[in-house]
């Protein structure tokens, strides 16, 4: 028993390096001829099959005139051809006469094609399919546009046709990979680390704090479900329950109003643990993307690099920086606080006063005057924060409003501050340190998409840069209210542990046990750790919220059976495909997707329902004259 124990454990040191390390184990391919009255697919046939009986099944995506078809289904195409002798003219007649789009099943034997006539462009170009029998399955009328990836489309038409865009190469290659994705992901969490797969309820009430809820009424007058914006509160009962590994492939609902790449459903790759810290939950999700990672994107390098959001709103103006390309913020307020510039002073003087700059490299080359002053304009409009333009000229002198105020050598010692080259353009701000950071890290999002367009080269769209943002602070102030706090995560994070006394003391400068995970500049995923003592978690939410706790009672009390530390994260499941595929909006890798406002114009949803419908919930709608007149018509 000894000598087979010693031998195991090489093994499973073995099998756990080749996990940890992102080793995929081979995969037998699929059997997607099983069960259905295909043989084969229109993608899989090669040289290898000529002279074999086949039955394909697919739509018509090509004809041409009667004497050749082209055979397509979710893998691939096939030139079919049609015979022209008179034995088979009920077969030439019946694919002839076939629309576009109409979906057929044949039979017949694989050739290969006439020498020259070969096609190089598709997998299965050496070969064509000489029909014996046909059938047209369904015959498709007029179509309201191509299935070609490259006609151009409305996204409104899109939408309202969406199981016709589905049928495009882009949107299956997507959703067949965002699939493989999340059972690699399944198979990493469930199968390799223990993690039990939980369903969570869709019917919960309304949770303090975060995004709006949508409202689903109930028989009860006056009481209403929510649809939870995330399973926070299920997950963390989980933990109080024993499971110790939680995981789920989650359905989420925000009532955002008008986003333009958000949605108002949306899924999320929720996990929760015990006994975790922050360190353990970021080394799983490493090891969790590089296991799952599509091998045609490259490989993932871990561990990712990690900044605070200190160091973040600092450099980059944000939270979520890029890290693909460089134009950090730089800090010039001890070169001009040395300088005999009035406004310059005045605001340095204030305790959160700052001066800052950002040099785009060769931005006199790239840069039109009207983007110069769109983005000026774009700092005025958004962040109510001025902005001075500095151009480094050909002779080493800079242009700009501020040179009056600057001698040669401070000329000289603002340009070392910079890096500035020749036809360099700086953005410089002055004032509260926050604002201007946040005013000069949009500018340098969108001067960086002004200098691609000019077809300057920046931001490698191959290049994976993954983030680690920590150490947010736990409170912010509202927007509407700033002598009030808010969560900067939600109401449940944890203080980090240096700060805990902090808590009961000054609110405002703690920072919270929070992560998120970016890449690229988009946020993928976002988590904590959780506050396990019923006592610190009812003080965050009656003194520093000002929350009502009743509506939390149900987690508090269970807090108070023996809640494990706990924590956990949630990926941005729709987010972080679209990146993978190169997709500038999300609705790309969703099946049935809302458009920007929220409606599903396949459906036309949300939609009205009659006041018969409403009486059991006990809702009366007022309608305006206008909508009344709208929906008699």
């Amino acid at each position: 028993m000894l000598r087979l124990v010693r031998r195991v454990l090489p093994c499973l040191g073995s099998e756990r390096a080749r996990l940890s390390s992102g080793w995929v184990p081979p995969l037998r391919a699929p059997d997607v001829n099983s069960f259905v009255s295909r043989t084969n697919t229109c993608g899989e046939l090669r040289a290898a099959h000529v002279g074999q009986e086949v039955t394909l099944c697919g739509w018509i995506q090509y004809q041409r005139q009667g004497l050749f078809l082209v055979l397509r289904d979710f893998q691939g195409l096939t030139q079919i051809i049609i015979p022209q002798d008179e034995a088979h003219s009920h077969v030439r007649k019946l694919l002839s006469n076939a629309p576009v789009e109409s979906v057929v099943r044949v039979t017949g034997i694989v050739s290969s094609r006439p020498p020259g006539q070969e096609n190089l462009k598709m997998p299965t170009g050496d070969i064509e399919v000489k029909v014996e029998t046909a059938e047209v399955l369904n015959f498709c009328k007029k179509l309201p546009f191509e299935i070609k990836d490259f006609i151009k489309k409305s996204e409104a038409l899109r939408m309202q046709y969406r199981y016709l865009d589905l049928r495009s190469s882009q949107l299956q290659y997507n959703l067949r990979l965002r699939s493989q994705v999340v059972m690699r992901m399944r198979e990493y969490l469930c199968n390799h680390h223990g993690f039990v797969d939980v369903e969570t309820p869709t019917l919960f009430k309304r949770t303090p704090g975060g995004a709006k809820e949508f409202l689903v009424p109930s028989r009860e007058a006056g009481k209403f479900y929510s649809l939870p914006q995330s399973p926070q509160q299920f997950k963390q009962l989980l933990m109080i329950g024993g499971l110790d590994r939680y995981f789920q492939v989650a359905r989420c609902y925000r009532d955002e109003g008008s986003r333009p790449d958000r949605q108002p459903e949306f899924t999320q790759i929720d996990i929760e643990m015990s006994f975790v810290d922050q360190a353990g939950i970021q080394r799983l999700i490493e090891g969790l993307l590089q296991y799952s990672w599509p091998e045609e994107r490259g490989p993932i390098t871990t561990p990712f690099p990690s900044m605070t959001y200190e160091e973040a709103l600092a450099d980059y103006g944000t939270d979520k920086p890029d890290t693909r390309f460089g134009m950090k913020i730089v800090d010039i307020s001890d070169t001009l606080r040395r300088l005999d510039i009035g406004f310059v002073q005045n605001v340095l003087s204030y305790p959160h006063g700052a001066a800052k700059a950002i040099c785009i490299p060769q931005g006199v080359r790239y840069l039109k005057n009207k983007d110069l002053e769109s983005l000026k304009e774009a700092a005025k409009s958004q962040f109510n924060q001025e902005i001075m333009d500095v151009v480094c000229r050909p002779d080493g002198s800079l242009k700009s409003l501020l040179t009056k105020f600057l001698g040669e050598e401070q000329q000289s010692e603002l340009i070392r501050a910079l890096n500035m080259q020749v036809d360099d353009v700086v953005l410089l701000a002055a004032g509260d340190h926050k604002r201007v950071c946040s005013a000069l890290g949009s500018l340098r999002l969108d001067s960086a998409d002004l200098l691609e367009a000019a077809g300057m080269v920046l931001r490698d769209p191959a290049a994976l840069h993954f983030l680690w943002v920590v150490d947010f602070p736990l409170f912010l102030p509202k927007e509407e209210n700033p002598s009030e706090l808010e969560s900067a995560h939600h109401p449940f994070t944890a203080p980090h542990p240096l700060d805990t006394n902090l808590l009961y003391s000054d609110p405002t400068k703690v920072r919270g046990q929070h992560y998120d995970l970016v890449l690229n500049g988009s946020e993928i995923g976002g988590g904590s750790i959780r506050i396990h003592n019923a006592e610190q978690q009812r003080f965050v939410l009656e003194k520093v919220l000002k929350e009502d706790s009743e509506v939390l009672s149900h987690l508090l009390e269970a807090l108070e059976f023996g809640a494990p530390p706990h924590g956990g994260i949630a990926l941005g499941l729709d987010r972080l495909i679209s990146l993978i595929v190169g997709s500038p909006s999300i609705r790309d890798v969703i099946a049935f997707p809302k458009s920007f406002r929220g409606r599903d114009l396949m459906g036309n949803a949300p939609d009205y329902v009659t006041p018969e419908e409403l009486e059991p919930y006990h809702i009366h709608v007022s309608w305006p004259a206008a909508e009344t007149e709208a929906k008699k018509n």
